[in-house]
């Protein structure tokens, strides 16, 4: 995935995600995207008390404010990133801009979090961002093509190594 936009849902929708079930994140999704205005990082930079207030009523997102927060700071800091560089750019750079394919054979040898993930949390820590944990930016390597964490028994390991 190579998209900026889409790689902040994912980003945001990974840190949504934390304590709760993959599942009720995703069954959310299409909420979260009505809600932040597409995922739209220009305009979420801008929300004010009015718009965490009905962000904080709306049944169809979690309503955590913390991470509604995290979420409104996380689309300043990557405005502020995106004037040096492309979000894309900036996060493949984690993995030498290209997918680490790994060999896992079983399910136990998959890690939370990597060397690469720890670089990339404490990075974007550094610029402001929040809800961005290690854990929380291996599971967004994962999502997004970053790593392929399929074990070598999967039928989806190899097709996803050609792709």
């Amino acid at each position: 995935m190579h998209d900026d936009r889409k790689l902040f849902e994912f980003l945001i929708l990974e840190g949504a995600q934390a304590g709760l079930s993959w599942t009720t994140i995703l069954k959310k999704r299409e909420n979260y995207r009505k809600a932040l205005d597409g995922f739209r990082a220009e305009k979420i930079a801008r929300y004010n008390a009015r718009d965490t207030r009905r962000l904080l009523s709306d049944p169809g997102i979690v309503r955590n404010r913390l991470k509604i927060a995290a979420t409104i700071q996380n689309a300043k800091a990557l405005l502020t990133l995106q004037k040096e560089t492309s979000f894309d750019a900036y996060l493949w750079s984690f993995v030498g801009g290209k997918p680490k394919q790994n060999r896992w054979r079983k399910l136990a040898q998959v890690p939370a979090r990597t060397a690469e993930s720890d670089a990339m949390s404490r990075d974007l820590l550094q610029r402001g961002f929040k809800f961005v944990g290690s854990t929380i930016c291996y599971a967004f390597m994962q999502a997004t093509g970053m790593v392929n964490d399929h074990l070598v028994t999967c039928p989806r390991y190899a097709k996803v190594k050609r792709a």
